[in-house]
């Protein structure tokens, strides 16, 4: 069982429609390689904030913030009880928690970073914010350009850490919060993580990413699974060692997503092994 399955459940208890708080299946074109719910999941219970945007859009943790908010005010009114489910955190502390106002891009800092990365490559700019906020660093995906560049851009403009604006205090919601987390033992879920990749690949996403192969500049796109088979088709390396980093950055994103959650005390944890 993964939490997709976990959800159906407790959605199907609840008599509760799902709220999606993963932050790329809500790109319409992104399906496989977003391990998007099947159609059989989908049908069993209603989705919500799912395949709703497309990766030409700019779209924030900011702006799902007040998507989400606004769908739960009107789904209260029929339910007591909601279901949603997503492995982005910060996504989802967004929706509990609610996030600081970042300040406005910086776009001169910003695009002395791009150059900075463009001549000395992405990791120049990762030891930088290593150094200078190190719990972002341990946090969120380095590998993501655009999320690196974020980080760095607001701690250098405000002299403020970026990880800071995560921590401050939670925003009043009107509604009670339980948060439950499942966990294996990392041999199994490597294990499950190389099956998925396997079974992505055969269900057609280096087909998926050649479609989205004119989008690939977009936030949206730099991710694991996408990233990699752009890689691919630039001629960098085979379709085998494509693969094969789709799993080991699955795998390392895997770790900091348990890293990222277990700073929050107030998560059930549940032992699926």
């Amino acid at each position: 069982m993964g939490k997709s399955d976990f959800a159906i459940e407790k959605a199907k208890e609840f008599s509760s429609p799902i709220i999606n708080c993963d932050s790329r299946q809500i790109f319409k074109e992104m399906n496989i390689g977003v391990a998007r719910p099947s159609t059989d999941q989908l049908a069993a219970v209603k989705h919500y904030l799912i395949a709703n945007h497309s990766v030409t859009e700019h779209y924030t943790a900011g702006l799902f913030e007040l998507e989400a908010l606004a769908l739960l005010e009107e789904l209260f009114k029929d339910h007591d009880t909601l279901v949603a489910t997503g492995g982005s955190g910060f996504y989802i502390d967004a929706l509990c928690d609610g996030l600081d106002d970042f300040p406005p891009a910086d776009l001169e800092i910003r695009e002395r970073l791009m150059r900075q990365m463009e001549e000395g490559g992405i990791e120049a700019l990762q030891q930088e914010l290593a150094r200078l906020d190190p719990e972002s660093y341990a946090a969120i995906d380095i590998s993501n350009r655009q999320r690196l560049v974020r980080a760095l851009e607001v701690t250098i403009a405000t002299g403020r850490k970026f990880s800071s604006y995560k921590t401050s205090p939670s925003k009043e919601r009107p509604f009670e919060i339980e948060k439950i987390g499942l966990r294996r033992n990392r041999e199994q879920l490597y294990e499950r993580i190389d099956a998925r990749v396997d079974a992505m690949m055969a269900a057609g996403l280096e087909a998926e990413a050649r479609d989205l192969l004119p989008y690939r500049d977009m936030p949206a796109l730099n991710t694991v699974g996408y990233k990699e088979l752009f890689d691919y088709f630039d001629g960098k390396y085979p379709l085998e060692e494509a693969v094969r980093l789709i799993k080991r950055n699955s795998r390392h994103y895997a770790k900091k997503q348990m890293t990222y959650w277990r700073r929050d005390s107030s998560i059930n944890w549940i032992d699926l092994d």
